[in-house]
C-alpha cells in the first residue's frame, strides 16, 4: 500500500464508512475518508475502480480533505491522539513526501483553507500561542494600522473586534487565530493574510483567481462573519452576516466580480446570494440567487471555472440537491436552469464537484453508514466501487429501522421536531421503555443518518427518540436563537414536554424513560436529570458540562470566545450561568448516571464528567464514569466507539428494561 510507511496492513471492515471526497483535477481520482481499518484515515483510489489504498496509515484520525488544483499534493487535517488539537498535513498521491504544514508545536493547533486556485499555496489557520512564522513583509501582511479597520465590520473605523464579540476572556485565556499562505514545496515563506486576538473561528474559504482577494470566514456561532479581504492593502472591503453550519461559506466568480455566498442574513433560512463586487472588491449590490420557503442552503459548491453551482437544501432534515447554471446570471435574481438529481439516501454531507461537469458526493441515510456516490453530467448516482455495498454498511443481524418525523409542542406554544424509532417487533399497542437521545451544538440537528448507537439500543428493546429542541438548526434563525441567555432554561423544559408528549400519545411507558446525549447534549442531559428529577429513570452525559464556571476556565481559548456567544459571558452572567448549570441543583438528582468522556477532549474538559459523577455518588445515587482512551471529544476510534455502544445500552437496558 502506498504511503503505508511499513505498518502491517489494517484489518478492514465490511461494515465501513467512506466520506468527505475531494477529486483531483480530472475527476479520474478521489481522496477521502474513511474508516474501514477502525480508524478515519486518508486513503486515495480510482473513481472507477476498486483498488484504494492508504496515504497515512499512521492511527491519528482524519478530518477534512483537499485535493490541489493542479493535482499535486493532497491536504488534510489530522488530530493527533485523538485530541482536539488538529494539524495540517500534505502527501504526494502516490503516498509519498508528506510533511506537517501547520500545527506541529506543542499547544498549537491549526486546520485547513482553501488552496490558491493554481495550487501553488495553501490557506491554513493557526490558534496562538504557537502561530506559524514568517518574516516576509510582502503583500498579505496585514499593517498595524489596518488591524481595527479590518476586523471592525460593520462599526466605525477604530471599533476593535472585541467590542463586538462581548469583552475579552481574560489575557491569559483569549488566544488568537491567524491565517496563512503556505507553500508546500517551500519555495516562498508564508505570508500571513489575517490575524485576530480573542478570536472565536477563522477559516479562508477562497481567493480570487489572481490572489487579490481572500474570503474569510470569522466569528462565534451565531454571529459568523463572511469578509472579503483585499491581501495588497490589509483591508476589509466587504462583510455580510452568514450562516452556522458547513464553514465553506461562499466563492468568487472566475473574475472576482461576483461573491456567491450560503447566508441566512436578514432572514431565517440560508440562501444562494449574488453579491456584486467592483474593482476595489467593494460591493455595488446584493441579492438572492435562489432560496426555498422553509428550508435552508446547507452545502454550496462551486467550481473554479465558476460556470455552475451545486446546492443541497435541507428539507426538515433530507437533503435535496440541485445543481445550477451561473452563466446566465442576471441582475434580477434569477439564474440558469436547475437539475435535481434522484438520490439513493437521504442525506448529503458534503459535495466534490469536478471541473469537467459532474460530482462527487458523500451521502448517508437511516439504513446504511456513509458511502460516496458519483453523479454524472446528467446527474445519474452511481456508487463508487470502494464504498461499502448498502447490504454490507452495516452490521449483520436486524436491518436499521427507518425513522419517523414526530412533532411535538412545547409548553411555551413552540413546535419541536424530531425523529421516532420503534424497536423491531415492537407491539405498536403497548407502551415501550423508551430513550430521548439528545444532539450536541445545540445548533445541531438530528437528521435521519443510521446511527450504530439508536441500532444498539433498538436491539435491546429501547425505542428512541431523538428530537430538535429550541437552538437546533434547520428550523430557522429564529428557532436557533430561542435558547440564548435564560432561554436556555426553556431548552431544558423542552425534553420534558418531549418525554410528555411521547407519554400521551401511548409510544413511552412513563415508568421507564431515559435521556442521553453528547456534548451539548450531554449538558442537557445532566440538566434535564436535576431539573425534572422524577421524570427520568436513568441518564447517560456524554462529553457535556456540567458546571460553566469549570468548563471556561478549561476549555480552548477559542471555543470559550464562542461559547461566551451563546451561553453567557463568564463573568458578566456569572449568575446565569451558575443558574443554568446542573451542578447547581445536583442535590436535586435521583436517576443513576453513567458518564463518558474522551480522555484527550479539550473543547469540554473530562473533569466535567469527573465533578458530576463525583457529586452524585457523594449524595449515594449510582454513577459510573467511562473514560475513552486516545479519544477527544469526538469518539472515532472503531474499538472505542463499540465500547462506548455497548456500555451505554448495557446502562439504559439495566436501568429501563425491567418493569419496575
Amino acid at each position: 500500500m502506498p504511503g503505508h510507511r511499513g505498518v502491517d496492513p489494517p484489518t478492514l471492515l465490511a461494515a465501513h464508512g467512506c466520506w468527505y471526497p475531494s477529486a483531483d483535477p480530472t475527476g479520474g481520482h478521489v481522496a477521502f475518508i474513511c474508516d474501514r481499518a477502525g480508524v478515519p484515515q486518508l486513503w486515495s483510489g480510482p473513481a472507477r475502480g476498486t483498488e484504494v489504498h492508504v496515504l497515512d496509515g499512521d492511527p491519528d484520525p482524519v478530518t477534512e480533505v483537499s485535493w490541489s488544483p493542479d493535482g499535486r499534493w493532497i491536504a488534510y487535517t489530522s488530530a493527533p491522539g485523538g485530541g482536539e488539537h488538529t494539524r495540517v498535513l500534505v502527501v504526494r498521491p502516490d503516498g509519498t513526501e508528506r510533511q506537517v504544514l501547520a500545527g506541529a508545536e506543542p499547544g498549537s493547533s491549526a486546520h485547513l483553507g482553501c488552496w490558491t486556485r493554481d495550487g501553488t499555496a495553501l490557506a491554513v489557520t493557526v490558534a496562538h500561542p504557537s502561530p506559524l512564522r514568517s518574516e516576509h513583509a510582502g503583500p498579505g501582511h496585514r499593517p498595524p494600522e489596518a488591524e481595527a479597520a479590518s476586523t471592525a465590520v460593520g462599526r466605525t473605523p477604530g471599533a476593535a473586534a472585541s467590542e463586538r464579540d462581548g469583552p475579552a476572556l481574560g489575557p491569559a485565556r483569549s488566544g488568537g487565530l491567524a491565517a496563512y499562505l503556505v507553500d508546500p514545496d517551500a519555495a516562498t515563506a508564508p505570508v500571513l493574510l489575517f490575524g485576530e486576538e480573542g478570536a472565536a473561528s477563522l477559516r479562508v474559504c477562497d481567493m480570487s483567481a489572481d490572489g487579490r482577494y481572500a474570503l474569510v470566514r470569522r466569528g462565534p456561532r451565531g454571529r459568523r462573519e463572511a469578509l472579503v479581504l483585499d491581501t495588497a492593502a490589509g483591508r476589509t472591503t466587504f462583510a455580510l452576516h452568514v450562516a452556522d453550519g458547513d464553514p465553506w461559506i461562499g466563492r468568487f466568480s472566475a473574475d472576482a466580480r461576483t461573491l456567491w455566498l450560503r447566508s441566512d442574513a436578514e432572514r431565517e433560512f440560508a440562501a444562494l446570494l449574488r453579491v456584486r463586487l467592483n474593482e476595489e472588491g467593494r460591493s455595488r449590490g446584493l441579492s438572492v440567487a435562489a432560496e426555498r420557503e422553509q428550508s435552508a442552503l446547507d452545502l454550496l459548491s462551486v467550481p473554479d471555472h465558476g460556470r455552475w453551482a451545486v446546492l443541497a437544501w435541507n428539507a426538515h432534515g433530507a437533503t435535496e440537491l440541485e445543481t445550477v447554471d451561473l452563466t446566465l446570471d442576471r441582475t434580477d435574481g434569477d439564474i440558469g436552469p436547475r437539475h435535481h438529481p434522484v438520490l439513493p439516501h437521504e442525506v448529503v454531507t458534503r459535495i466534490a464537484p469536478v471541473e469537467r461537469g459532474g460530482l462527487f458526493a458523500a451521502l448517508s441515510g437511516s439504513r446504511r453508514r456513509p458511502g460516496i456516490w458519483e453523479l454524472d453530467e446528467a446527474l445519474v448516482p452511481a456508487r463508487t466501487g470502494w464504498s461499502a455495498r448498502d447490504e454490507d454498511a452495516v452490521p449483520p443481524g436486524r436491518p436499521p429501522v427507518r425513522p419517523v418525523p414526530l412533532r411535538c409542542e412545547a409548553r411555551d406554544g413552540l413546535v419541536l421536531g424530531g425523529w421516532y424509532y420503534r424497536a423491531p417487533e415492537r407491539d405498536l399497542g403497548r407502551p415501550a421503555p423508551c430513550v430521548i437521545h439528545l444532539h450536541g451544538g445545540p445548533e445541531e440537528q438530528e437528521r435521519p443518518v443510521f446511527n450504530p448507537l439508536y441500532h444498539e439500543l433498538l436491539g435491546r428493546g429501547l425505542d428512541v427518540f431523538a428530537p430538535d429542541v429550541r437552538g437546533s438548526s434547520g428550523w430557522g434563525r429564529s428557532f436557533v436563537d430561542a435558547d440564548l441567555g435564560a432561554g436556555r432554561f426553556a431548552a431544558i423544559d423542552d425534553v420534558a414536554d418531549c418525554a410528555a408528549h411521547l407519554v400521551s400519545l401511548g409510544y413511552a411507558d412513563p415508568l421507564r424513560l431515559g435521556v442521553m446525549g453528547r456534548s451539548y447534549g450531554g449538558y442537557l442531559t445532566m440538566a434535564s436529570l436535576v431539573w425534572h428529577p422524577d421524570l427520568f429513570r436513568a441518564g447517560v452525559a456524554v462529553c457535556g458540562m456540567s458546571d460553566f464556571a469549570t468548563f471556561f476556565a478549561g476549555t480552548e481559548p477559542w471555543i470559550a470566545q464562542s461559547a461566551a456567544a451563546k451561553y453567557g459571558h463568564p463573568q458578566h452572567d456569572r449568575e446565569l450561568l451558575r443558574s443554568l448549570s446542573p451542578m447547581s441543583r445536583i442535590d436535586q438528582l435521583r436517576a443513576p448516571v453513567l458518564a463518558v468522556h474522551g480522555e484527550h477532549d479539550t473543547n469540554v474538559p473530562p473533569t466535567e464528567s469527573e465533578q458530576f459523577v463525583r457529586a452524585a455518588r457523594d449524595r449515594g445515587v449510582p454513577a459510573r464514569q467511562l473514560t475513552l482512551r486516545n479519544e477527544g471529544h469526538e469518539f472515532l476510534r472503531a474499538d472505542n466507539r463499540r465500547l462506548y455502544r455497548r456500555a451505554a445500552a448495557d446502562w439504559l437496558e439495566q436501568h429501563l428494561s425491567p418493569a419496575p
